[in-house]
């Protein structure tokens, strides 16, 4: 029964039964870039029965430096499809459901329902907040990841504490952290940064998990250290229960894509829009190419690519005021 995973079966911290327990879990992917695409990878080669990916984006050129579930032929198609394409060639014994969707505050607790554990393979710290808030309000596991130039960060949240508001009681101010457009990312900084994130997600789905510690590496210099992470007694989140992060205002959300000069219009209620008929009514202003999951228009040298919930990526700006303009000027929801 376990051919597939013999080399892991004979493992002492797994064996049978704990290939049983990986074969029974289901696990959320938020993000399948650099990071979410290797944990996907390697949790679909070792046997987790039922994986979630969620990524909100398509796949470009650049990404294929790094995010290593993707091939050139993939570029411009949803990277969620694509993923679960990649996975299902790796393993077709398992479940792999890919969603299409930003996550935010609107979304984010129906998406992780009866997850086991939610795995962070997002790109920015307001989603991990969001995240945070969630999980810790339903009481499941998930584990905080990040990669940026040559250094990488993981640390175990479970329901009881300590969670993300305890090692940051406020969210970092702009530009006091780096980010891909000012320190780049080297390929082998998230490879082994979500080497360690699969790790401990087997030893969680296991049952193995041990005291949180936050996890620092850096490939190019080769360290490694830990960090010991307390419960902070007046936390916000894990202790006053407060989920400020998900009880925020349901808004037009409007988030500028790191290293894309690209910003994302996700409006106050997504709903289902006619991608056809939008690319009809598009046709006469500008280039259009639409498929069963994107569309996307060119003018004047901005590129607007519109999903079916009505969400947006514009490329070509990083002005935020400028993107809605145009949002509201060619999608007009």
């Amino acid at each position: 029964m376990w051919e597939r995973y013999s080399r892991q079966v004979i493992l002492p911290q797994i064996g049978t039964d704990g290939q049983s327990k990986l074969a029974e879990s289901r696990v959320v992917i938020i993000g399948c870039g650099a990071l979410g695409s290797v944990v996907a990878g390697t949790l679909a080669r070792a046997g987790v029965g039922h994986i979630v990916v969620i990524d909100r984006d398509f796949v470009e050129l650049n990404n294929l430096q790094r995010q290593v579930l993707f091939v050139e032929s993939d570029v411009g198609r949803p990277k969620a499809i694509a993923a679960a394409e990649g996975l299902g060639l790796i393993n077709s014994t398992i479940v792999v459901e890919p969603v299409v969707k930003d996550v935010n505050q609107t979304n984010v607790e129906l998406l992780i329902q009866d997850a086991d554990l939610v795995l962070d393979g997002t790109d920015n710290f307001q989603t991990r907040l969001v995240v945070n808030d969630a999980c810790v309000k339903h009481g499941i596991p998930w584990i905080y990841a990040a990669a940026i130039g040559t250094s990488g960060l993981v640390l175990p949240i479970l329901p009881d504490g300590p969670c993300l508001r305890c090692l940051f009681p406020a969210p970092p101010p702009a530009g006091a952290l780096p980010t891909c457009d000012t320190a780049g990312v080297l390929s082998t900084a998230p490879l082994v940064t979500a080497g360690l994130e699969s790790t401990e997600a087997i030893k969680l789905l296991l049952g193995k998990g041990q005291e949180p510690r936050l996890v620092m590496i850096d490939v190019w210099d080769q360290t490694i250290s830990t960090l010991a992470v307390e419960k902070a007694a007046d936390c916000v989140c894990c202790g006053q229960k407060n989920f400020e992060f998900l009880t925020a205002e349901k808004e037009e959300i409007i988030t500028t894509l790191c290293g894309r000069d690209a910003v994302q219009i996700t409006p106050a209620t997504p709903g289902r829009i006619s991608l056809p008929e939008l690319a009809a009514v598009l046709a006469p202003v500008g280039e259009v190419e639409q498929n069963d999951y994107i569309l996307v228009f060119r003018t004047q040298g901005y590129e607007i690519s519109v999903f079916g919930d009505g969400r947006a990526i514009i490329k070509g700006t990083d002005d935020s005021n400028l993107a809605r303009s145009l949002y509201a000027r060619y999608i007009g929801v």
